[in-house]
């Protein structure tokens, strides 16, 4: 989302949340139109292409999958505003986007092998896909706590896993912590989660000066 979305009105944030789930219907019909299309032209008008209809199938539901899932993180986006600021709303959409895109493969995947062979291959590289993303949605599932959670927030002195500094940006992957000697820390979400969190007065900072 681009830095404009960070302060709007709650009329403002309704409109584009209610453009949003029109976006979602229309692709959602869209794709059911197409799919409906393409389906009879290949039954009645091009059956030699009946061989190769499964892979047709599968590139509209990759181009219209990814467009659905993109459309309904939106939506919840544009939802988690009327509570929450941009960062935190940013990153539970991007949280859904993981698991929606990760979810159509293997969706598309099970499809393709149909029967029992289809659930065996969807299940196979939903696990796949699921240890390839585990330590990305993990720091992602911390970074969305500790937006929601607010242990500490952004111009904090903190003390994180040892790095002693001033909180420059709680993002989905990282917190970025600025020491007094001006060095930048990357500290991973679920490396915070899980060890203690020092919130420092404002007088040290200041006597670091």
């Amino acid at each position: 989302m681009a830095a404009t979305t960070q302060e709007m009105s709650k009329s403002e944030i309704a409109r584009r949340q209610a453009n949003a789930i029109v976006k979602l219907v229309i692709y959602i019909v869209a794709y059911v139109v197409v799919a409906a299309v393409v389906q009879l032209l290949i039954t009645r008008f091009i059956p030699s292409v009946i061989p190769y209809q499964v892979y047709i199938n599968v590139l509209l539901a990759l181009a219209f999958g990814y467009l659905i899932v993109s459309a309904f993180a939106d939506v919840i986006y544009w939802a988690m505003r009327f509570r929450y600021d941009h960062p935190t709303a940013r990153a539970m959409r991007n949280v859904f986007l993981l698991i929606g895109i990760g979810a159509l493969i293997a969706g598309i995947a099970g499809a393709i092998g149909g029967g029992v062979a289809g659930v065996a291959v969807g299940g196979f590289l939903g696990i796949v896909i699921g240890f390839a993303v585990q330590q990305v949605l993990g720091q992602a599932v911390a970074g969305l706590f500790l937006l929601l959670a607010r242990p500490f927030k952004i111009g904090d002195h903190v003390n994180l896993l040892g790095e002693d500094g001033i909180v420059n940006d709680v993002a989905i992957l990282f917190t970025e912590v600025i020491k007094s000697d001006g060095t930048k820390v990357l500290i991973p979400n679920n490396s915070i989660i899980g060890n203690k969190i020092y919130l420092l007065p404002k007088q040290q900072l200041q006597g670091q000066k």
